[in-house]
C-alpha cells in the first residue's frame, strides 16, 4: 500500500457502496487500483497521462472519474458514506457552518467545446453541467468558488461550485438544501441541521427568513451598514438579530474543514475543463475525508 492509498479499514468501509457488475460484458474491474489511482492524482495534481503504471492504464483511471462525475455515482457514495456515519453517530449536527473558498483555474481548464457534454451510451448531459462551465474572471484571473457547509467534526456536509466571482450570500439557501443524509433505518433524509453558521456576508434578510421558516437556529453577525439602515427605518426595520459570540466561535471549523479540503492540490487548483469533471474531483475529496478515522 503507498502512502494516500486506502487502508483495509477505509476500503471496507467504501467497497460495498461501489457499482457492481449487471449482466454479461460488465465493464468495473479493480475498483481499488483504479480509486487509488484517482486520489493519487487528487493528492499530486499532476496530468492524467503521467499516472505511474502501477495504477494501471492512465485512460482507465480517467475515464471512471469521468463517468462516475457524470452519471452521479460519486454523489451517491457520498451520502452513501455519511449515511454510515451518521448511523454510527460521528456527524455532528450540533452545528453546520457555511462559507466559501476560491481555487485558481489552471490554464488548462479553460477552453471546453461549448457543446453540452453528454453521459456515454444515456445520451443525455451530466446532472451537475453548467454552461457557463463554473469559470469566472476577476482581478486574479479565472478561478471557480466551492461554497461549503461542514459539520462540527470538520467534514464537509454538501457544496455547490460556481464561478469565482459569484456572491456568497445568494449561495447560502442552495448549499443548505444540498444537505441530505439518508437513513439506514429508512424514512425521509435528514437535511435539518440544530443550527447555523456563517460570517458577514452571509447575513441578509432572505437568509434570515429561509432559516426561520425552517425553524433552524442561526448565528449570523449583521454588518454596519444594515445594522445602520434597520435603525434608520424605525420600528419597519424590524427587530435586532441575536448574536452569540460563544457559538460563533465555532465558525473555525469549516475553515478548518476548507483547509482539509484543499490539501488536495486538484481542489487548490482547478485542472479540469468540465465543471460536473471539477465536481466530481471535490466530491472524491469529501469522500476520502469522511473515510478517514477520527
Amino acid at each position: 500500500m503507498g502512502r494516500g492509498d486506502l487502508s483495509d479499514e477505509e476500503w471496507a468501509r467504501l467497497e460495498p457502496h461501489l457499482p457492481t457488475n449487471r449482466g454479461r460484458g460488465g465493464r468495473w474491474q479493480s475498483h481499488r487500483r483504479v480509486i487509488n489511482g484517482i486520489l493519487f492524482r487528487q493528492r499530486t495534481g499532476l496530468p492524467w497521462r503521467d499516472l505511474p503504471p502501477c495504477f494501471g492504464s492512465w485512460k482507465t483511471v480517467h475515464d471512471r472519474h469521468r463517468r462516475w462525475s457524470a452519471d452521479g455515482t460519486w454523489e451517491r457514495i457520498l451520502r452513501a458514506v455519511q449515511a454510515d456515519a451518521d448511523a454510527e453517530g460521528r456527524i455532528d449536527w450540533s452545528m453546520v457552518s457555511v462559507d466559501s473558498t476560491t481555487c485558481r483555474a489552471h490554464q488548462h481548464s479553460a477552453g471546453a467545446s461549448t457543446r453540452a457534454p453528454k453521459i456515454p451510451v444515456r445520451r443525455r448531459s451530466p446532472a451537475r453541467h453548467r454552461p457557463d462551465e463554473a469559470l469566472g474572471r476577476s482581478r486574479g484571473g479565472l478561478s471557480s468558488k466551492i461554497h461549503l457547509a461542514g459539520e462540527g467534526g470538520c467534514r464537509p456536509l454538501a457544496f455547490v461550485i460556481t464561478p469565482g466571482q459569484w456572491g456568497d450570500a445568494p449561495q447560502m439557501i442552495p448549499v443548505l438544501e444540498e444537505i441530505r443524509v439518508p437513513r439506514q433505518a429508512g424514512g425521509r433524509p435528514r437535511t435539518r441541521p440544530d443550527h447555523v453558521g456563517g460570517d458577514k456576508a452571509y447575513s441578509s434578510r432572505r437568509n434570515r427568513r429561509h432559516l426561520r421558516r425552517r425553524q433552524i437556529k442561526h448565528t449570523i453577525p449583521e454588518p454596519r451598514d444594515q445594522r445602520a439602515n434597520r435603525r434608520r427605518r424605525g420600528s419597519q426595520g424590524g427587530r435586532p438579530t441575536g448574536f452569540d459570540k460563544t457559538i460563533y466561535r465555532r465558525r473555525n471549523e469549516v475553515e478548518r474543514t476548507i483547509n482539509r479540503l484543499k490539501n488536495f492540490r486538484a481542489v487548490a487548483t482547478r485542472f479540469d475543463k468540465r465543471a460536473y469533471v471539477f465536481h466530481g474531483t471535490v466530491a472524491v475529496a469529501a469522500i476520502r475525508l469522511w473515510l478517514r478515522p477520527q
